[in-house]
């Protein structure tokens, strides 16, 4: 009955734009909320909830940035006083751009809900005077092929919904989190597209937990690349986010920390709270090597799925809050940071995670069983009680091994797939159209190692060795990267060939390194 009643009231609206204008908003509900949280809203439905919502609002507007590999389009609302959704009208403003993102992984619901119904408050006319100083642009459903793979044993101990979710992978099994430097599926080609064209300040990646049995709502993360800004980290771990955690303590009653899992009993680590990962194949981690601000959201599993929704709905709303403040502000420290040249500057290619310096308070928690009424599988619902426990931080990122960034690097035009990743991830290069000597670094492979177990369909590589001088003819066609450019810390971890996270890394050039003395691409050393 209720699957009925939404889509005769957005067949209603959508249809008859005079009706939109006087209709009560409160009534454009999600699947989640008319189903009491049984169930999660599907693609057709998200589209439909967003072409109401943009009849109701003439501050919303809607456009696609791109496909998924089953040809969905993926659908971006926009958010602001604009004539249209195109990036060419956004960027000439000078207001501030957040970009939202939800259902990357598409068991991990909440965000998806959570972005319609601040969307359903848009169109209401609340939080209007955002609109001042910041443009919001929103994608509900990233991973729309996986959102459509409906199975109530996908996260099975994760509480709800109970009628099923999506699945982690996109349609290709690939995981969208894990392909932000390589570019394997046209998801990521099309959100990486996106943040070439509307180039947002700001990026709220929106994800659900898994693991650990803590005591807090939801924790979150900066980027975690030792590589990224200083003044990105400053303003995030320093101000913007103890400020957010601050209000949703004050407001809310909820309590929210940096991302954290404490290890499995049986584990060589020590007891701590320790973060993920570092490498830019992750989205937090790669936004912050362009030199954006991007924060991390992950909702408690173990939460009630009703109050995973509120939970990030209620991050969301703060964030943006802040950047609303804080507008001018953020746009200079951007600025300020795509000013800065990496030339000549020591960056980590190889780095681990490092202990806090004193043991911190980490809210644990408790769960009681449930079973989902259908599968008779056992999920986890959180209980209030929290239980405080001193132990050490594992929350950031230090270099084992660094290299000197260089001026520029050489790419032989026969490596085809380096420079069409390059192009795709936005990187400024040109080609020069005559050979010429000149006096370089070059990378001698004293030996490689190969993964033997593939991971996301490639194995990975690593390369051992060292520079030394050279002076070669560079041929004609060659392309020519500066470091000395925006996106210079990622020209730098894609190119270098002891990179941990880079094209050699993801087995893209493997065609010229296997048997070759030398890595192929050149660099111009720093003066």
């Amino acid at each position: 009955m209720y699957r009925l009643l939404y889509i005769s009231v957005l067949i209603l609206v959508t249809s008859n734009p005079v009706l939109a204008q006087d209709y009560d908003v409160s009534e454009l509900q999600t699947r989640a909320e008319l189903s009491y949280f049984d169930e999660t809203t599907r693609y057709e439905e998200v589209m439909s909830f967003l072409r109401a919502a943009v009849l109701i609002s003439d501050r919303l507007h809607l456009t696609e940035f791109g496909y998924t590999s089953e040809g969905r389009r993926l659908p971006l609302l926009v958010f602001g006083d604009l004539w249209d959704a195109t990036a060419e009208e956004i960027v000439q403003t000078d207001k501030t751009r957040v970009f939202v993102q939800a259902n990357i992984h598409a068991g991990e619901v909440c965000g998806k809900e959570a972005l319609l119904m601040l969307i359903r408050e848009l169109a209401s006319g609340e939080y209007s005077a955002w609109a001042d100083s910041l443009v919001l642009i929103i994608a509900p459903i990233y991973n729309a092929d996986g959102n459509e793979k409906i199975s109530l044993y996908n996260r099975r101990h994760q509480y709800g919904p109970v009628g099923g979710m999506g699945q982690r992978a996109n349609a290709q099994g690939l995981d969208l989190n894990r392909d932000h430097m390589k570019l394997d599926s046209p998801e990521g080609r099309s959100l990486v597209g996106l943040m070439n064209d509307y180039d947002p300040h700001v990026l709220i990646d929106l994800h659900t937990t898994n693991g650990t049995v803590h005591g807090y709502h939801l924790t979150y993360a900066p980027p975690l690349n030792p590589n990224t800004s200083d003044q990105i980290i400053d303003l995030l771990r320093k101000q913007w986010l103890p400020a957010v955690r601050d209000t949703i303590r004050e407001n809310y009653g909820w309590e929210f920390y940096y991302y954290g899992n404490v290890p499995r009993a049986g584990s060589a680590r020590e007891k701590g709270w320790y973060t993920f990962d570092h490498r830019p194949r992750f989205n937090n981690n790669y936004v912050g090597l362009r030199n954006r601000i991007a924060i991390l959201s992950e909702a408690y599993s173990y939460a009630s799925f009703e109050e995973r929704i509120l939970a990030t709905l209620a991050f969301v709303k703060e964030n943006i809050n802040y950047v609303h403040q804080h507008a001018t502000s953020i746009r200079q420290t951007i600025e300020t940071v795509d000013m800065t040249t990496v030339v000549g500057q020591n960056l980590a290619v190889r780095s681990e995670v490092s202990r806090s310096a004193e043991p911190v308070e980490i809210l644990l928690g408790k769960v009681e069983e449930r079973h989902n009424p259908y599968t008779g599988k056992v999920m986890y619902l959180r209980e209030e009680e929290s239980i405080p426990t001193s132990m050490y931080e594992y929350g950031h990122f230090t270099a084992v091994e660094t290299e000197r960034a260089p001026q520029t690097y050489f790419v032989p035009p026969s490596l085809t797939t380096v420079i069409d990743r390059l192009r795709a991830h936005g990187v400024w290069f040109e080609e020069i159209f005559t050979s010429r000597e000149l006096t370089l670094e070059r990378f001698k492979i004293d030996s490689t190692a190969v993964a033997a177990q593939s991971f996301q369909g490639h194995n990975e590589r690593t390369l051992f060795g060292k520079y030394e001088s050279v002076v070669q003819t560079v041929e004609a066609g060659t392309v020519v990267v500066p470091v000395d450019q925006k996106l210079g810390r990622l020209v730098f971890y894609l190119l270098e060939p002891r990179s941990d996270d880079g094209l050699v890394t993801w087995d893209l050039m493997d065609d010229v390194l296997e048997g070759s003395e030398h890595y192929p691409i050149l660099r111009e050393p720093a003066e």
